[in-house]
């Protein structure tokens, strides 16, 4: 997991990239009744402006809340996948309805109603994207970018 500013910096953008990429597709799919390959297509559209969204709301304020509702449940001396697993929960549990809400302003008619019914299709979607396949995904690419790196972190601890 990044341990440095920039490695922050590089997860975070892979991981909403990737995340965000996933969720539009799913939500293009609802709103046009299926998945086509036009549909992969259309999802790009919004990802100039979802992507620095999620980027800075993860970056700046649902990492540290994430993390801090994980440890409420979790203890520092658990696995480290554990651990790993109950930060990217709290994550979704967070992100979920705050993007849901961006997206409902944004691409939907407003109302409280569209913005829960949107959150309600969205979250099991968000908890299976980022569980299963975003968030090893994004550890992957993260690894493969910072080998050397971890490496050479990985060396000098005893």
């Amino acid at each position: 997991m990044p341990k440095t500013l920039p490695q922050r910096i590089v997860f975070t953008i892979v991981m909403a990239t990737i995340m965000v990429y996933g969720m539009i597709v799913y939500n293009v799919a609802l709103n046009t009744g299926g998945v086509t390959n036009a549909t992969f297509g259309m999802a790009l559209h919004e990802m100039p402006i979802m992507v620095p969204v999620a980027f800075v709301l993860e970056f700046f304020v649902v990492e540290k809340l994430a993390t801090a509702l994980a440890f409420t449940f979790m203890r520092p001396t658990d696995r480290p996948q554990f651990i790993t697993y109950a930060i990217s929960l709290m994550i979704v549990c967070i992100m979920c309805p705050v993007m849901s809400l961006v997206a409902t302003l944004l691409f939907k008619e407003p109302s409280f109603g569209t913005w829960v019914h949107t959150w309600g299709c969205n979250f099991p979607m968000a908890l299976c994207w980022q569980m299963f396949y975003c968030g090893p995904l994004s550890r992957f690419i993260f690894r493969a970018i910072f080998r050397k790196q971890l490496q050479a972190e990985n060396q000098e601890q005893p």
